[in-house]
């Protein structure tokens, strides 16, 4: 079956979107995508495959997460999360279990935001949750983002403590990428409780990276946008 999903997203190369992907997802020398290979298969081509071959072993999805390339990686992701909305309590830890392993490999912004939320936000949302803090302070920049994605399904069903907690844990982090990603958590809490968003950047919005503040307050009328920036 992995000999054929190969085949088939072979297939569906197109090296011209190829070369703008690459592009996109910063591949070059230094960049955080550095060396990530693309076939130039799109998002929703990628999930049909996905949804061909959702039944691939474990083994076989650990060998497409190993792969160079982008979209053997985003594919794999997209098959583990066919199969844990199907699992039972013991195949979503086995599920859960392959991600933690693998988040060196879940190594771009797509690759992260499209299955935190759906497997380890999906899987905390009854259980303890220290380990996004332990995630949040990692070296790795991918554990730290799938660590604030995950929250997203947390902040869907109106809980917002972790999202604030690891926001404000990560108000020094260097990264654009995690300013992005904070911000956009801040947001989405702003767009169902906009008080819980002001409150947290009342007590911050002086010291936020500008990247992050921008983020949060993106949903905000124009008056209030000015107030915040201008501090």
């Amino acid at each position: 079956m992995l000999s054929e999903l190969k085949k088939e997203m072979q297939s569906l190369a197109n090296p011209e979107k190829a070369k703008l992907l690459s592009g996109f997802f910063k591949t070059g020398k230094g960049d955080y995508g550095e060396g990530d290979v693309f076939l130039g298969i799109m998002v929703p081509f990628q999930r049909e495959v996905a949804g061909r071959h959702k039944g691939l072993s474990l083994s076989g999805i650990q060998e497409l997460l190993n792969s160079k390339i982008h979209e053997h990686r985003l594919t794999a992701l997209f098959i583990l999360i066919h199969q844990y909305k199907k699992a039972d309590e013991k195949q979503k830890e086995a599920i859960v279990k392959l991600y933690l392993a693998n988040t060196k490999n879940v190594n771009n912004w797509d690759l992260v935001d499209l299955s935190a939320p759906r497997i380890l936000g999906e899987y905390l949302l009854d259980k303890d949750r220290k380990m996004l803090y332990k995630m949040a302070s990692s070296n790795l920049l991918w554990d730290r983002r799938i660590a604030v994605l995950s929250t997203f399904i947390f902040i869907s069903k109106n809980d917002f403590k972790d999202s604030l907690k690891l926001a404000e844990l990560l108000l020094k982090d260097k990264h654009d990428l995690m300013h992005k990603a904070v911000g956009w958590m801040l947001r989405e809490i702003g767009k169902r409780n906009q008080k819980a968003e002001e409150d947290f950047l009342k007590k911050h919005y002086k010291i936020m990276p500008r990247t992050m503040l921008r983020y949060s307050i993106e949903k905000f009328e124009d008056k209030k946008k000015e107030f915040y920036m201008k501090k």
